[in-house]
């Protein structure tokens, strides 16, 4: 077993005993899972990777996929992704499937980049709350964005998602209605991110974050 593997073991463990102490379908749904594995995603520089996720947001993977596809092949082949959303007329973008909203919160994030604001570097040394400041001052970036980042591209272990609707709706469902859903994940400390992981895997809804 790799070291890695242990590692999710443990937390699996972990996870598994305090769900114990809370509900017999949650215990159940988690060991049914299986140890889950947070792998961060940064095959692309952070604020493309802000990007996608900004153009998959409440569309299907399917759609997200193919409007992200058109959105990077407008792009000239000696420009980068930003650069080319910083010059291009917001006609383009739109062509490509984006809303109005979404391109205006593309270029926020393009503008940003282009100042050094959005280092991944130095947004990973900060903690979830900093983080979530830093992006939530760009146009059209929230909460739900925020963690979504945390989540998947800086892999931190501690998040729970409450504003994400699957995660929150699924951990009522395998606990209770009567029982606070921040207070019952907040029993699983310092693992918060496996756990809405458990509860995506659960319901075959994992959030379209890129």
């Amino acid at each position: 077993m790799t070291e890695q593997a242990a590692s999710e073991r443990n937390i699996h463990e972990q996870l598994i005993a305090i769900a114990c102490d809370i509900s017999t379908a949650l215990t159940a749904s988690i060991e049914k899972n299986g140890p889950i594995e947070l792998n961060p995603e940064q095959d692309s520089p952070f604020a493309e990777h802000l990007c996608r996720a900004v153009t998959g947001q409440q569309l299907s993977v399917k759609a997200a996929a193919s409007i992200w596809k058109r959105v990077t092949g407008s792009v000239p082949e000696d420009m980068a992704l930003i650069n080319h959303i910083l010059s291009v007329e917001p006609d383009v973008l739109r062509g490509c499937g984006l809303s109005r909203a979404k391109v205006k919160t593309v270029v926020a994030i393009a503008q940003s980049a282009s100042q050094g604001e959005l280092n991944s570097a130095e947004l990973a040394a900060l903690t979830h709350p900093e983080r979530t400041k830093r992006l939530t001052a760009l146009w059209g970036i929230g909460q739900w964005t925020a963690d979504m980042m945390s989540i998947f591209y800086f892999g931190d272990p501690d998040i729970w998602p409450e504003g994400d609707l699957a995660a929150r709706k699924t951990l009522e469902q395998l606990t209770s209605k009567r029982r606070k859903t921040l207070r019952t994940a907040a029993r699983f400390a310092p693992y918060r991110s496996y756990l809405a992981l458990h509860m995506w895997q659960h319901v075959d809804a994992a959030p379209n974050k890129s």
